[in-house]
């Protein structure tokens, strides 16, 4: 009889620890600085609209959410605002390869991002065209997409190619990808599908935009084209990078087509791994000096905009159970999503674990102290981005061991 009483009343095992609440989202940089940037926002005066989250409470944790705690960290440039455009794909990898340039060449560089972002847009109407207006034409793309652009059309530092006019601080592709998209749906009412008339429109409305990027550049007095800027002078080879992905909708060890919207070139070349081999494969790129991009999602309530860090809290799933089929399980009932893209620029050990210091361009990292050191940072826990970061783009030499398994 004691027995069993003492077995009805024993606390319930696995009871969860973390715990969640719903918190007011204040204006924050997004609303304060870029909006505050936007001329037609401020002449509409919109009222800025106040909403909750459901996020997990941090509050009381030991979080290694200062810089200064990532002794482990690459050289890269400052963070840069993206501001009102879909283009992290774009700032993600330019920065990639800005700290590429200087682990392999020491060259330090700030490279143009509107310059592919340009070029993307040409190249995102051209196939809108060859299919007759069944390919996506939006803001969003896949780091491999700068690699794409760059053998094609060559890059530019950000001095040649800004991609701003008029003042303007921020950029702010809503008015711009609009038009556009209205001439493209026009085409495809009318049939009218004459390529070369139809490029050249759209690179009308992205020079009235963006300005017209530069055909020549001049470094150290000579005049050279994009092309030769990157071949001669920052001597990176795009086809020395790789994208690593882990999903099991795909076999293992394949290059396969990573099927979101923003792939919308419909890409294969995604080498496919188990979840642990694309941890270890990335754990041992970082340990050893590579920086990465990643991608993946970035709306969960384990992550926190206000201190800045990403968790897997135990009331989504305990730590021991994220497993290939946890993460899939997300990925196709969409509640992992393929959002935002980053830069992993450094890591810390701690518990056990790692932890990833990841430049942002996004206005969730820009919260705080514009004069603080996290200012455009996150702070990733390897839990996290086990269950929520899709793939990422590193140098081939940081791979060749599963790069010879992949078919």
């Amino acid at each position: 009889m004691f027995l069993t009483a003492a077995f009805f009343f024993a606390p319930a095992q696995g009871q969860n620890k973390d715990k969640a609440l719903f918190r007011v989202n204040e204006p924050g940089f997004y609303q304060n600085s870029i909006l505050r940037d936007n001329r037609e926002v401020e002449e509409r005066s919109a009222p800025v609209k106040v909403n909750r989250s459901f996020v997990m409470d941090m509050s009381g944790m030991q979080l290694p959410n200062k810089v200064e705690l990532y002794e482990n960290q690459q050289w890269h440039n400052s963070p840069l605002s993206q501001g009102n455009t879909g283009t992290c794909w774009c700032f993600s990898t330019v920065s990639f390869l800005e700290s590429e340039a200087y682990r392999i060449s020491k060259t330090k560089v700030k490279l143009s991002e509107m310059y592919t972002v340009y070029w993307e847009y040409v190249e995102k109407a051209r196939r809108y065209i060859h299919e007759r207006g069944n390919s996506a034409f939006e803001e969003g793309s896949e780091s491999n997409a700068v690699i794409r652009i760059w053998k094609k059309y060559g890059t530019v530092p950000a001095s040649d190619y800004t991609g701003l006019l008029n003042g303007r601080k921020y950029h702010n592709h809503e008015v711009m990808l609009k038009e556009m998209k209205s001439y493209l749906e026009s085409l495809k009412g009318n049939s009218a599908w004459d390529e070369k008339t139809a490029i050249a429109t759209v690179q009308s409305i992205l020079n009235h935009y963006m300005g017209t990027p530069p055909s020549e550049i001049q470094v150290s007095g000579k005049k050279i084209t994009p092309l030769q800027y990157l071949n001669e002078v920052l001597r990176l080879n795009p086809s020395d990078y790789v994208d690593i992905i882990s999903y099991e909708q795909e076999p293992f060890f394949q290059s396969v087509e990573y099927k979101v919207q923003d792939n919308w070139w419909h890409d294969s070349s995604y080498c496919n791994v188990p979840l642990d081999l694309y941890m270890e494969t990335l754990k041992k790129a970082v340990h050893n000096g590579y920086t990465v991009t990643i991608g993946g999602d970035v709306s969960e309530p384990g992550f926190d905009r206000k201190t800045q860090c990403a968790v897997v809290p135990d009331f989504d799933i305990p730590s021991a159970f994220i497993n290939d089929d946890a993460r899939q399980f997300r990925f196709t009932n969409q509640t992992t999503t393929d959002d935002h893209g980053m830069h992993l620029v450094g890591f810390l050990e701690k518990d056990g674990k790692d932890w990833y210091l990841i430049k942002d361009s996004s206005s969730g990292s820009r919260n705080n102290d514009p004069g603080a050191p996290e200012f455009g940072y996150y702070f990733f826990s390897e839990d996290y981005v086990r269950l929520k970061i899709m793939d990422f783009m590193v140098h081939k030499d940081a791979v060749k061991d599963l790069l010879e398994k992949i078919k």
